[in-house]
């Protein structure tokens, strides 16, 4: 997801540097330029939407979009072209909605940049546990992933670490008042290149390879992709061959294919992984100012769901005046 104004900025970030070389190098395919097809998927009801998150229900049809101005959550619903509101503005306290996942249990997990995470019931809406961020330091809790084991897995922009809430821990939290404090699994400040022009963000998008094998993760001003072991923690640069991740925000992956926004590049790229994940090569790249300066996708039904901030038109990253009603779009092509 897009952090603040100063990290949705274009940047001037230093080069790439040396990545590890990997065992199986991915297919050679040229990367091309696409031509997008996008159209309006969803309205989103409200005038100061500024909409960052979406998620997919694995069990339906479903959609969630996240606000980043109020913390309202929206849910989408096909043949029905405006959005409900899922959790009102504020609700419980979050005044922000990153990143939005859903888990095959029917839980909607809602991250608050600067509070942590909140799960919620899809069928009741009520809170079922928040797990806060640890310290006093600077945070911003930003996209976040689910595995195939149930874990969720959480970026944080500024400590550039990932956390991680394991099924016994939510549980845990269940069971004592629905409150936890998230954990630590890796963290990134030894590989990541040093902060350029005093931003202070670079993690952000996060997505889980076949099988949840291993996770990616973006850096998005150095422009460079990490590939994460969840079994022995341990954090590794991903080979690219073809371009950087510069600007990168949210990630999707399907088998070996990951999809990336290029928030204010009004971008997406595609790419192909090697069976381990240890290389990308991208395959595709496509921008169209219908875009709307775009956060993050979900991908359903061969569909890619973008989410169209307009975080440049009057939200965070400016003055201006946005177009209404806020949408989600439908893009195809890529």
């Amino acid at each position: 997801m897009a952090t603040a104004a100063t990290a949705l900025t274009a940047f001037t970030a230093p080069a790439a540097g040396p990545a590890p070389t990997a065992h199986t190098a991915p297919a050679a395919h040229p990367s091309h330029a696409s031509q997008l097809r996008v159209s309006t998927a969803y309205e989103l009801p409200g005038d100061r939407v500024y909409p960052e998150g979406i998620a997919a229900d694995p069990r339906s049809d479903r959609l969630y979009a996240g606000s980043y101005e109020t913390g309202a959550v929206y849910r989408m619903t096909p043949g029905h072209r405006v959005a409900e509101t899922f959790l009102p503005a504020g609700a419980d306290g979050r005044h922000t909605a990153n990143g939005l996942k859903v888990d095959n249990a029917g839980r909607l997990w809602v991250t608050d940049s600067t509070k942590g995470v909140s799960v919620y019931d899809t069928r009741t809406r009520k809170l079922l546990a928040r797990f806060d961020v640890p310290g006093d330091d600077p945070s911003f809790v930003n996209d976040l992933v689910l595995t195939p084991d149930g874990s969720a897995y959480l970026t944080d922009s500024v400590r550039n670490v990932v956390y991680r809430v394991t099924p016994a821990q939510l549980a845990r939290a269940q069971a004592e008042g629905g409150r936890g404090r998230l954990v630590t699994r890796f963290d990134l400040t030894g590989l990541l290149p040093p902060p350029s022009g005093g931003n202070p963000y670079a993690l952000n998008g996060i997505a889980a390879g076949p099988g949840g094998r291993y996770l990616l993760t973006a850096d998005m001003t150095g422009g460079g992709l990490y590939r994460l072991d969840p079994v022995n923690g341990k954090a590794s640069r991903v080979r690219l061959h073809g371009a950087d991740l510069r600007n990168a925000d949210g990630l999707e992956t399907a088998g070996n294919r990951l999809w990336v926004v290029h928030n204010t590049d009004n971008a997406l790229s595609r790419w192909r992984l090697s069976h381990d994940g240890t290389e990308a090569r991208q395959e595709a790249r496509a921008s169209d100012p219908d875009l709307q300066l775009p956060t993050t996708l979900a991908r359903a039904n061969g569909t890619l769901f973008v989410v169209r901030s307009q975080f440049d038109k009057g939200g965070p990253m400016g003055p201006g005046t946005p177009q209404t009603p806020f949408t989600i779009a439908a893009v195809r092509g890529l």
